[in-house]
């Protein structure tokens, strides 16, 4: 297995920190960034935790034992990442009416929501920032203690990072250098203007609806980089296999992470592989309500679409290409779902005719199938390559292998695609199709066309009982079959 790590600025084989140790020890610690849960979650959103998920997937198929960590940031993500402006629960708060508290549960409840209609895998523990104040306070004691922070008087906490001479090496440059040329000392009284807050103070005429005492301040919290490295150390331990998040992250928040969880560890490297994801961007645009290119899960349900039509968009770009999300994008992507559903359900089917086979072309077909089983997990074990696996996937679809063969590999697939293609029902196929419209007999799977065939025989043999029964069979599947004087009309089921 090989991942493209930001630290490296390479792609490499990947060897977890068990293994390093003991060979047979494949365990992998892996800590993702979860959402600031101040408001909805969207669809650029979902192809992170999708690309996440695919990640669990193919670890886990690939032998490794995953333990998947993922926060829920409620507190301390202020809206610049330069410790300016407030915080966005409590700007959340404001705009929708509600405590900080139930705006926090409101959109952690719908991002759970949203990750299942992905058919997102939960991780293995998800954490909250407020249930983990005293552990954020102890790492920053810890780094008072150290002398790698200071005080500014009615601000906050704040990490020395001129103290630290290997600031900013993910990114591959120096941001004390960068900060410098841009714009200097934001913040009256930081030393540096990369220095970072730990933890911050009330300021007065806040009335901030989230805070905890602390050794500075009565009214304070904590800042949003801690609370990563304070949580993945309390449930991880203090290094990681795989970090990940957005690419947006590496310059500013991962970088912080890195600084202060060595400093407060003494523990090199924090994270062993950085994984981050490329933006997603809509009809070439940044995402924005303002533009009205802004989508959650559920605008895509009201358009029509099939959450699993999405997932398999996603796909077809890899994780670290920004990819643009355009509704004629999804439709061809909704095409290709539904032709892959039919083709599992049909399959299903059909994976009993294998029996008539010589045996001599089993074992050719058996052959032919492990090649495909090979160059499928050698797609994804590469750097997650996800649009060359699928690109497997059709061409092993259209090959001439056993029907059991084409099967066993599909559903062998999914489980690391996540598709869900092992729980669809016959009855599933007829929810592509449109209500109140008259169907396209080709359109449907082959068993049904079969049975349209078989009825349509007793009909004309006057066994009326046998016509019934297929049609019950159809009403199963989802479908109405309507007689006319003009012949049979075939309906999606109200």
């Amino acid at each position: 297995m090989q991942l493209y790590n930001t630290l490296s600025k390479k792609v490499e084989p990947f060897v977890s920190l068990s293994e390093t140790i003991d060979p047979q020890d494949k365990q992998v610690k892996m800590y993702a960034c979860g959402p600031t849960v101040y408001d909805y979650t969207h669809i650029g959103h979902l192809r992170k935790y999708v690309m996440d998920d695919v990640l669990v997937r193919v670890l886990r198929h690939a032998g490794y034992d995953v333990k998947h960590v993922q926060n829920i940031t409620d507190v301390g993500h202020l809206v610049s990442d330069d410790d300016e402006g407030e915080d966005k629960m409590e700007k959340g708060a404001r705009k929708y009416g509600k405590t900080a508290w139930e705006v926090a549960r409101t959109f952690e409840d719908y991002f759970w929501y949203s990750l299942d209609k992905m058919g997102v895998l939960r991780p293995t523990l998800s954490c909250r920032a407020t249930e983990h104040i005293q552990s954020q306070l102890e790492m920053v004691l810890a780094l008072e203690k150290q002398g790698f922070t200071y005080v500014i008087p009615d601000d906050g906490v704040y990490f020395d990072t001129a103290k630290l001479e290997r600031y900013g090496e993910l990114s591959g440059h120096d941001p004390r250098q960068a900060h410098r040329e841009s714009r200097v000392g934001e913040i009256t009284g930081k030393r540096n203007p990369s220095d970072f807050a730990l933890w911050k103070f009330e300021r007065a005429g806040e009335n901030r609806q989230m805070v905890w005492p602390s050794p500075w301040h009565p009214r304070s919290f904590p800042g949003w980089h801690i609370e990563c490295s304070a949580m993945s150390v309390e449930h991880l331990g203090e290094q990681l296999d795989i970090h990940t998040g957005g690419v947006d992250h590496i310059a500013v928040h991962h970088a912080n992470e890195i600084a202060q969880s060595e400093t407060a560890t003494h523990k090199r490297p924090f994270a062993k592989f950085w994984v981050h994801h490329n933006f997603l961007r809509v009809d070439g645009e940044k995402m924005s309500k303002s533009l009205n290119n802004f989508y959650t899960i559920d605008d895509i349900l009201k358009k029509g679409y099939q959450p699993a039509a999405l997932r398999l968009l996603f796909l077809g770009s890899h994780y670290r290409s920004e990819q643009n999300f355009t509704f004629a994008s999804l439709d061809a992507a909704s095409t290709a779902w539904q032709k892959l559903a039919m083709m599992c359900v049909q399959l299903r089917h059909d994976r009993g005719e294998d029996d008539v086979l010589a045996e001599s072309e089993q074992q050719n077909t058996v052959a032919l199938a492990a090649q495909f089983e090979h160059d499928f997990f050698e797609a994804v074990e590469n750097d997650l390559d996800t649009p060359t696996a699928l690109a497997i996937l059709w061409k092993m679809l259209k090959s001439d292998i056993a029907s059991r063969q084409k099967y066993r590999l599909l559903l062998e697939f999914d489980r690391t695609l996540g598709l869900g293609l092992a729980g669809l029902q016959e009855a599933d196929i007829a929810a592509f199709a449109p209500a109140n419209q008259e169907l396209d007999l080709l359109d449907l799977p082959k068993f049904l066309q079969d049975l349209f065939a078989a009825r349509e025989a007793a009909r004309a043999r006057k066994d009326f009982a046998t016509a019934d029964q297929i049609r019950a069979q159809f009403q199963e599947a989802g479908y109405e079959l309507i007689d006319r004087a003009d012949g049979v009309v075939v309906q999606k089921k109200q």
